[in-house]
């Protein structure tokens, strides 16, 4: 699914408007429709008062088809108007008096904080004041009522975007906006719904097909893309009958130190968890024991330190390498490390300690392989390309390094993005309960195992990151979110693929 800016999509409206031969007004009553059957669905007719809040704009028209529908249906409604502006859209004119033909008591319109009505715990806040649209902070009196909206413990439910709330654009901290329970957001979600900074207004959010135009849809260069289950689905490979390990590729893991061996067993262990053909590990001397007591699945080759990894020297030949998980820093393994990547004509996985080196010695960047694929958490990144003032400007600075290297960025965190030299892309998959020690270890021996399974580097990064979301959602169904742990998670890769394969998307139609 792909996320849309707030410009695109009004020149979808527009192309939908033309190509289907309708008016704007016409496509207002389809999407407000339609967002009334999703709330009828859920409330059945209950006797719940329900307040809603509309501004003098198109997303305050959305709010009085909603509103119309409601009252048609035997709901309570009052509907309050925000009277900050003599401007009025012709779209909101006409259905505001659509409404006055079948309310028993007119919009009630609300000019200063004098007239904020009570909201009560027991109501049902629909906000309608400002969409996609907004291109302005909010000020004076609409902001107290949305303060005063957000004080309330009333269940809010926002319709396109909470009110406040910029569809593609930073906000300044202290900014008014509308703290949503649910959003029910036109066609595609918006790109501030999965920041760390303005996710949290949005609340939980479904997304309503308006029947936007499909060919305008199909064309458009998105923002980024939406990582989902049907996603997911079409980057699947499916195994043939008559193969064998070889042909399920061979995955070389770089990782562990002493008092980091943990990191090389959870990486190789979930790079055999995802059904690579073979895993082997390059660890210090000293990690042998634990490795091969720990995963008798994985072979091993040992370094000549003890006890971090000092040199690379093996006979192995068609591999994928993973390094970094755990390895430290120090002098002679950055050398080792250096050599490693040197010495790769492929594609190759890079986390965690390998990033640090990175982005201590900036020159082995040109040493990577095109659509080399790096993990960093933030705080990585930081070393890796500079600090920012704000996630978009994260993500503008994420793509000038991921196109100017040619490699393949994993932005780790609650929707983890990709960013790639041709796009970006964001998962919709994962939990609180995976910001837990050595769940980026894993998210390593995924990706190297699904590339060394033959998926080309994208589709790897989009699988890996989906099933590693998805192995940690299906293991908090057991463990809830405070019991999982990097094992637990990398356990669950199996049974989540098994899940993701029960529903295809032909019995989902």
């Amino acid at each position: 699914m792909k996320i849309l800016s707030a410009e695109q999509l009004a020149e979808a409206d527009q192309s939908t408007i033309s190509k289907q031969h309708l008016t704007s007004v016409d496509l207002m009553e389809r999407a407000g429709t339609l967002v009334f059957e999703r709330i009828h669905q859920r409330l059945k007719a209950d006797a719940v008062l329900v307040k809603l809040f509309c501004g003098s704009g198109n997303n305050g028209g959305d709010g009085l088809v909603i509103a119309r529908h409601l009252i048609n249906h035997g709901y309570q409604v009052i509907v309050y108007i925000t009277n900050c502006s003599t401007k009025r859209s012709p779209n909101f004119l006409i259905n505001y008096n659509r409404i006055k033909e079948v309310a028993k008591d007119w919009p009630i319109l609300l000019s200063c904080k004098e007239d904020f009505p009570e909201i009560t715990a027991q109501d049902i806040v629909i906000d309608a004041i400002f969409g996609t649209g907004l291109n302005r902070v909010l000020e004076g009196w609409v902001a107290d009522l949305v303060h005063y909206l957000n004080d309330s413990n009333a269940l809010k439910v926002a319709i396109d975007m909470p009110s406040g709330l910029y569809a593609n654009k930073a906000h300044d901290p202290g900014d008014a906006i509308l703290k949503a329970d649910h959003t029910f957001t036109f066609q595609t979600p918006k790109l501030s719904f999965f920041l760390p900074e303005t996710g949290s207004y949005v609340g939980s959010f479904e997304v309503v097909n308006i029947g936007l135009d499909p060919a305008y849809l199909m064309g458009v260069a998105p923002l980024a893309e939406l990582i989902d289950r049907e996603a997911a689905q079409n980057r699947y490979k499916t195994r043939e009958k008559f193969t064998y390990k070889g042909d399920y590729g061979h995955v070389l893991t770089f990782a562990g130190s002493k008092g980091k061996m943990g990191a090389a067993v959870l990486c190789a262990g979930a790079a055999i968890n995802s059904g690579a053909g073979k895993v082997t590990a390059y660890i210090p001397e000293e990690g042998n024991y634990m490795l091969q007591t720990s995963l008798p699945e994985v072979m091993t080759l040992q370094s000549k330190g003890d006890e971090f990894i000092t040199d690379f020297n093996h006979d192995l030949k068609d591999y994928v390498l993973c390094i970094g998980p755990g390895i430290g820093t120090e002098k002679d393994t950055v050398s080792a490390f250096a050599k490693a990547i040197q010495e790769q004509t492929t594609p190759i996985i890079i986390d965690a300690d390998g990033i640090v080196i990175l982005s201590q010695h900036p020159e082995l960047v040109t040493s990577l392989p095109k659509d080399s694929i790096l993990t960093p958490h933030d705080g990585e990144l930081q070393q890796l390309i500079g600090p920012w003032n704000h996630s978009y400007e994260r993500i503008r600075n994420a793509q000038e390094f991921s196109k100017k290297h040619g490699v393949i960025l994993v932005l780790k965190g609650a929707h983890s993005m990709i960013i790639s030299p041709s796009g970006s892309y964001i998962n919709d998959t994962g939990n609180p309960g995976m910001a837990t020690a050595g769940s980026g270890d894993v998210l390593s021996g995924i990706l190297a195992s699904f590339l060394a399974q033959g998926y080309d580097p994208i589709s790897a990064a989009i699988f890996s990151v989906y099933i590693h979301g998805a192995s940690g959602d299906l293991a908090a169904q057991t463990y809830a979110y405070e019991g999982l742990k990097a094992s637990v998670i990398s356990n669950y890769i199996g049974p989540s693929i098994l899940d993701l394969l029960k529903n295809p998307i032909d019995q989902q139609q």
